[in-house]
């Protein structure tokens, strides 16, 4: 494997099985794995018997501080794989900040295709999917209302993570702005055992979640509106 490279590695969002050959060959052969959550990381990697020797934690909380560092490591001619605890780095996820860096410093870089939430949801939604909009969390308090005004008219069809903890309040919002016969579809823990979606009008997707112990990552996908 050649130097002076930074691999995007994606990694299953559940199940893990659903990982490439080609990413397990990068990340046993890499000498540096950067990783959102290092505990995490590691029980993949002892899934499928790859020394976690080499794991560096790289989060929101340290990018800043740690950015130029590893650019400078990489250039030095090390090879170093980008991964988080679930799905392809930067897509709502850290990451962008060091591609972005790595690419002002003249350093390859290769992504790797593999699992995002996003897609299965969208495609399982049973809405439009020849275009769309991805909105990633909404802020969780200033600019929230202005965002779900200006996706009011949006004609594609759209696409949100929320956490298990605000998903009513934002089903809720949904039906604020959007009217109570919008059609959205909820996907919940999806490639895993308990993998979950849920279609319908808002008021009918409220009303199956109200009273039960809502778990797993979250996406929300809201038809458009002559759908």
């Amino acid at each position: 494997m050649p130097g002076s490279k930074l691999y995007i590695v994606p990694t299953p969002i559940g199940n893990l099985k659903d990982i490439t050959l080609r990413a397990l060959d990068v990340l046993r052969e890499v000498d540096t794995i950067l990783a959102e959550d290092t505990r995490t990381t590691m029980n993949l990697l002892a899934h499928y018997n790859i020394s976690p020797k080499k794991l560096q934690p790289y989060h929101k909380f340290n990018e800043h501080k740690t950015v130029q560092g590893l650019v400078e490591r990489i250039r030095a001619g090390e090879t170093m794989a980008l991964v988080t605890d679930a799905g392809t780095p930067g897509i709502s996820d850290p990451g962008y900040l060091l591609i972005r860096s790595c690419i002002d410093a003249g350093i390859n870089i290769e992504v790797l295709p593999g699992a995002t939430a996003l897609i299965p949801a969208l495609v399982a939604s049973g809405f439009p999917t020849d275009r769309f909009v991805f909105e990633g969390f909404l802020p969780h308090k200033k600019g929230r209302q202005k965002k779900l005004k200006s996706l009011v008219d949006e004609e594609r069809t759209i696409v949100l993570y929320e956490s298990p903890y605000r998903l009513m309040k934002l089903l809720e919002e949904i039906k604020q702005y959007f009217g109570p016969e919008r059609k959205v579809s909820v996907a919940r823990e999806l490639t895993k055992i308990y993998e979950e979606v849920v279609r319908g009008t808002i008021d009918e997707v409220i009303e199956y979640f109200t009273g039960k112990k809502i778990k797993g990552e979250i996406v929300v996908v809201i038809a458009p509106p002559d759908n």
